[in-house]
């Protein structure tokens, strides 16, 4: 499987990353999407939502169409689609929360231990690029602005 490097420059972006793998399937819950996708298995518009979501930091765009577009009912032209989508409006991955919110709303299980509090946060899992965690304080501060 093809990756995206990803590194950390100094010694407190190792630190603050302690734990977290830049291997997309050493998060169980990307795993169980990721053979889920290659065997066909439909995971939903969700499970592909997230799916994309997430692997677009760690896998390069031709592959993850390759894996979304072998979906029911997807094909590389909607499988392109929706990894554009994710790209051009720069999603974060989705909190745990959320994941089971959309999961829900749909058959498949994305998260294959929901019970487990701590199951389906990518973001104690992985190790993303330095950017989503920019985003993510640049909206809690706009927040945080809103509120005074």
């Amino acid at each position: 499987m093809a990756t995206k490097t990803q590194s950390t420059n100094n010694a407190t972006d190792r630190n603050e990353n302690r734990g977290r793998s830049s291997n997309m399937e050493d998060s169980p819950m990307m795993a169980h999407l990721l053979k889920a996708l290659k065997s066909g298995e439909d995971v939903g518009h969700y499970g592909r939502l997230v799916f994309a979501m997430v692997a677009r930091h760690f896998i390069e765009e031709d592959e993850l169409v390759k894996l979304i577009a072998k979906q029911p009912e997807q094909d590389e032209e909607r499988a392109r689609a929706l990894v554009q989508q994710v790209m051009a409006r720069d999603y974060n991955p989705p909190r745990r929360e959320r994941i089971l919110e959309w999961q829900a709303q749909q058959d498949f299980a994305i998260c294959p231990d929901s019970d487990d509090p701590n199951a389906c946060n990518v973001y104690s899992d992985l190790r993303f690029p330095e950017s989503v965690y920019d985003n993510i304080n640049e909206y809690y501060e706009e927040q945080s602005e809103s509120q005074s």
